[in-house]
């Protein structure tokens, strides 16, 4: 059933209670590309979903334009709905599309920035799941981290910066692949869900062409003991507020 949303700066999402919805991965992904975005910067998104990550970082990247790609249809429907439920047609593209065909979708290197939250899971748990779009969303089914990071490589402009959220358990694939594709990691923050916990979200900016100089961001700890979202994480929330 779908659903109406409002997100903190006020923009309003269209979302269904029985597809993906988005998560606080999102959330900290849109924080952190949007820390570094020059004014007018072109981007794509890699998997956009229901289009959380375009409507939370609009309210922070001064004169950007986004594109947004989603291959499930419905998504991308609702998606759209939402870009124009706030007016934001004139910022917001979204295009229903598969991600490893982006070299019929735009010309090479016409992106300055490109951000993905691109399914985590490369195993075979779960992917008989009967919700076939949650399935799509979770599991690497119609595309896996190498067609996201060839597709990034393609899109971004040369020195242009690449941002990801993902699992620090496939580091050793993502850097591998980074290699590959002429990407070198920049900027690297590991999540925890609590302090005394394991991490479990990881978020990296990668840039095209660039020289080797990885800085490790402070960890970043989500909850505290008592399951309250600790200071740094509720100042994220806030930071994308419109004054």
């Amino acid at each position: 059933m779908e659903q109406v949303d409002i997100l903190q700066n006020g923009n309003k999402i269209i979302q269904d209670s029985e597809r993906f919805q988005f998560g606080i991965d999102a959330v900290l992904l849109a924080d952190f590309a949007a820390s570094n975005v020059r004014r007018g910067a072109k981007l794509c998104e890699l998997g956009t979903g229901t289009g959380i990550i375009p409507l939370l970082m609009e309210s922070r990247c001064d004169s950007a334009h986004f594109t947004a790609l989603e291959i499930q249809q419905e998504s991308a429907d609702m998606a759209r709905r939402s870009v124009k439920l706030n007016g934001l047609e004139s910022k917001i593209e979204v295009v229903n599309a598969d991600i490893k065909k982006v070299s019929f979708l735009f010309a090479k290197h016409s992106f300055s920035d490109v951000v993905s939250n691109p399914p985590y899971m490369n195993d075979k748990i779960g992917v008989s799941n009967p919700n076939q779009s949650l399935a799509i969303a979770r599991h690497e089914i119609l595309c896996n981290l190498e067609d996201v990071v060839a597709a990034a490589d393609y899109l971004l402009a040369p020195h242009g910066k690449f941002c990801i959220v993902h699992r620090p358990s496939r580091l050793g694939e993502i850097f591998a692949s980074f290699a590959c594709h002429n990407l070198e990691p920049k900027r690297m923050r590991v999540v925890y869900p609590f302090r005394d916990e394991n991490a479990n979200i990881v978020l990296i900016e990668a840039r095209k062409n660039a020289n080797p100089d990885l800085k490790v961001e402070p960890p970043l700890i989500v909850r505290e003991s008592d399951g309250r979202y600790t200071k740094e994480i509720d100042e994220i929330y806030k930071s994308f507020t419109k004054f």
